[in-house]
């Protein structure tokens, strides 16, 4: 394999793929399960290796045949982290990122990147986050979150992305966050205004005056939810100030006899911008009408995974001088994570490499709850825990924040309870998530629903 091979999960209809082989990365498997989506692949790659169907399939594919690639990626279903999917988060049958970073254990990637929404990044899913990294940390590597604005790096779309890079000790001290470009994105009217022109309407360019800011984020959606449009109520109302109709996708621009005050619709071609790719790189995409418009946008902007993969690589060659003093256990200091979610340990403190970076830090970055359940084995009570959460947190944390804490927690672990003499008490089980264990329920609810994943 390559020096630069990537082995990507999830790769939907490529966003991430275009961004990393333009970062140097060479393929070599992308793994995806919506049939249009490899067909994308393949009709923009053919000398790509595309594995069509369930990523967790064992006889799909051998994760230990890849053993030792450069850099494990993916985009991993978002649906557990939002919303609009009522953030099931390790309970949702679509749910893999915990798993995707179980196959560090068997891949040994040199490196690990993992995108998801802006919702993995909010406190309800804290307790997930601190998992991870302590799972990262268990396996050898350095692992770092961000949250990065696809509008940072030219996407002219507001568009949050939950960002996790993980690298071992021995490449971690190279890397370092992308900074972010120097020129403000296009706005949507600047973006647009071509195509909008492009059968002859005469209102195009009046169209683009008003359009004078960067889009929200465009929302694929899914195959549960109807056909292709731009989006929930509050996104809808934002596309109206922009003097568009997000309710649905248009087959084409307006022509030369529409009238010029209409209020158009978008076109694929036209998301496709807006997603970040440009017209010279010839990216096509399969299928019909609304399955196009769910590749595009559910797609990761591929001038974001650019930026992520080149700070990878050149963390990988050892690029420039190191920034901080290689694999060290920072004093015990479980929130550091290498690529930093943080200015890191208080020696990092404002140290160059932070100023100006991308993003924002993904947090809090520790759920004092979740440390105190997961070091102990004895039960405790509401009380018992606010009391050690505050030592570990150095700051009050009440008997009722605790209960909110476990309201949560109890969506991604198992919490035993017994009865105490001072009330219900509380110890922490296991993670429900999917590890890739064999008879975990997740095969047979993804089997059942397996035609309206996406």
């Amino acid at each position: 394999m390559a020096d630069l091979d990537v082995v990507e999960i999830c790769a939907g209809a490529g966003g991430q793929a275009l961004g990393l082989e333009r970062a140097g990365f060479e393929h070599a498997l992308a793994v995806e399960l919506d049939t249009n989506a490899c067909g994308t692949l393949r009709a923009n790659r053919p000398g790509w290796k595309v594995a069509e169907g369930d990523v967790a399939d064992l006889a799909l594919w051998r994760p230990r045949d890849y053993r030792g690639v450069a850099l494990l990626a993916g985009g991993v279903p978002c649906p557990p982290f939002t919303v609009a999917g009522r953030q099931l988060g390790a309970t949702d049958e679509r749910d893999l990122f915990a798993w995707a970073v179980e196959l560090c254990e068997i891949v040994r990637p040199r490196a690990l990147l993992l995108e998801n929404v802006r919702g993995l990044s909010t406190n309800r899913f804290s307790a997930y986050r601190q998992h991870v990294l302590d799972r990262l940390r268990e396996l050898g590597y350095v692992p770092g979150w961000r949250l990065l604005q696809a509008s940072d790096f030219g996407v002219p779309q507001l568009r949050p992305r939950t960002v996790l890079v993980a690298l071992r000790p021995a490449d971690a001290p190279w890397f370092r966050w992308p900074a972010p470009s120097a020129r403000p994105p296009a706005t949507v009217g600047e973006t647009l205004a071509d195509l909008m022109a492009a059968r002859g309407w005469p209102g195009a360019y009046a169209w683009a005056r008003r359009a004078d800011r960067i889009a929200p984020t465009i929302v694929g959606g899914s195959k549960k939810h109807g056909g292709a449009d731009l989006g929930p109520t509050r996104a809808k109302r934002a596309w109206a100030e922009l003097g568009t109709d997000g309710i649905g996708i248009a087959d084409a621009a307006p022509g030369p006899d529409a009238d010029p005050a209409v209020v158009p619709r978008l076109t694929c071609e036209m998301v496709i911008r807006l997603q970040g790719w440009q017209d010279e790189w010839g990216w096509r995409f399969c299928g019909r009408k609304t399955a196009r418009y769910r590749q595009i946008g559910n797609a990761f902007p591929p001038p974001v995974a650019e930026s992520v993969g080149t700070a990878i690589r050149r963390a990988l060659e050892h690029a420039g001088p190191p920034e901080y003093a290689g694999p060290v256990e920072y004093a015990g200091a479980p929130e550091y994570a290498g690529p930093v979610e943080h200015a890191g340990p208080p020696e990092y403190a404002g140290a160059p490499e932070y100023a100006g970076a991308a993003g924002a830090s993904v947090g809090p970055l520790h759920d004092p709850v979740f440390r105190v359940l997961r070091s102990r084995q004895d039960f405790l009570t509401a009380g018992q825990i606010a009391e050690l959460a505050t030592c570990v947190a150095a700051e009050t944390v009440t008997p009722a924040v605790v209960l909110g804490r476990l309201r949560h927690l109890g969506q991604d672990f198992e919490l035993d309870v017994a009865d105490s003499r001072d009330g219900p008490a509380y110890r922490l089980g296991n993670f429900k998530a999917f590890l890739g264990q064999r008879e975990h329920d997740r095969h047979q609810r993804f089997a059942a629903s397996r035609a309206t994943v996406s």
